[in-house]
């Protein structure tokens, strides 16, 4: 395997900078957080990333998408990092896609890939109900009633629920203790009967949303992957929910160490740059060599996604708990180099500290993937 881009994907990465570094960026991200703002994103922003296609990266041509690897969007994932950029790009149009063009029946597809591909709709995974992420502990129900279901549980930590126009919810449909056969995925209508969101504004100043379900009515043709298979497809959607993670905390890192090396250069004390100091240069020499580790995981977990032939679950893990680990790395480092003024809100950098603190934590933290890399090891 080369862990390098072709040109299709060089084109995708440098087409994202030039985007992004006109468009967006800590000063939006700021005028986003000072406003409030219920949506969490730049409706202006939004509307150019559709324009330049986004949305439809990862949806195949057959329902209107441009049919692009996900190392592609791994490159718009990782430039997201880098600027700060808040969008539903990543619960709508990279884990929704891929888990309705992995597990949909072909009547979900038609319905569903055309309008996320044009911007048009949104929709996110309810899953998880502790504070920690679990994929395994599901208390949510779906009883049975007729040839239907009725949907009742509570999920936290959903990501943009609170705009998405569908949830993708996991629930036990069996009375027995959850296994890996007892749970089931639903495509749930967030205008359904029965259904509660509640914004809940993060540290980073992005949104996220707890979903009460009180006896929700769903069809059969609302369950995605088949009844009792919610645990092989949600593995695969987290697979790719934290290989893109990992690229964004990636890009949160290298733009981390950018600005810190630019602050090293520019800073004076006792007359010289505090770039010459050897301890300074050591800690910085160190954060470049941890990231360059990065980008060769980031890229090789990317291009796993787009090959059956590799173990993508192993990759997936290690990427995620590497740039979580490298991301609070290069989010401390930055700050504290900055000195006290890397801890003022006037200062852009806590922003990067901030998302990467919720990155983290989103679908398993360093010690979650870490733990299940060995697992998948055999130890």
């Amino acid at each position: 395997m080369e862990l390098l881009l072709n040109q299709e994907e060089s084109m995708v990465k440098d087409s994202a900078i030039e985007f992004l570094n006109t468009h967006a960026g800590p000063s939006l991200h700021r005028e986003l957080r000072d406003g409030n703002s219920s949506r969490g994103y730049s409706n202006s922003l939004w509307g150019q990333m559709i324009d330049l296609g986004w949305p439809a990266v990862l949806v195949s041509e057959d329902y209107g998408g441009l049919g692009f690897s996900h190392v592609a969007m791994g490159q718009i994932s990782e430039q997201v990092g880098s600027f700060l950029a808040s969008s539903p790009l990543f619960a709508s149009s990279i884990l929704g896609v891929s888990a309705i063009e992995h597990s949909g029946t072909e009547q979900q597809k038609k319905d569903l890939l055309p309008p996320i591909a044009a911007g048009e709709l949104f929709l996110t995974l309810a899953i998880d109900e502790a504070p920690r992420h679990n994929p395994e502990l599901v208390n949510c129900k779906a009883e049975k009633s007729g040839s239907d279901y009725l949907l009742s549980g509570v999920k936290h930590y959903v990501v943009d629920g609170h705009i998405s126009d569908n949830l993708i919810v996991s629930a036990k449909t069996s009375n027995n203790q959850v296994t890996k056969n007892s749970t089931t995925l639903f495509i749930v209508p967030t205008t359904s009967e029965g259904i509660k969101i509640t914004r809940v504004p993060m540290v980073d100043s992005r949104n996220s949303s707890t979903v009460v379900l009180e006896d929700v009515l769903i069809g059969e043709h609302q369950i995605l992957g088949g009844i009792g298979n919610g645990h092989n497809v949600l593995s695969i959607i987290l697979d790719i929910a934290n290989t893109h993670l990992a690229a964004e905390l990636l890009g949160i890192s290298i733009e981390s160490f950018r600005r810190t090396l630019s602050y090293l250069k520019e800073r004076k004390q006792f007359g010289v740059n505090i770039g010459s100091f050897q301890a300074l240069q050591h800690r910085a020499a160190t954060l470049w060599s941890e990231i360059e580790l990065c980008k060769s995981i980031v890229l090789k977990a990317l291009r796993s996604l787009d090959d059956p032939s590799l173990s993508t679950p192993r990759l997936a893990s290690s990427a995620k708990a590497k740039t979580c680990k490298i991301a609070a790395l290069a989010t401390n480092e930055a700050v504290q180099m900055h000195g006290g003024i890397g801890m003022t809100d006037e200062f852009d950098i806590g922003f990067f500290l901030k998302r990467a603190r919720v990155a983290q934590l989103l679908f398993g933290d360093q010690r979650y993937h870490t733990k299940r890399f060995s697992e998948l090891s055999g130890f």
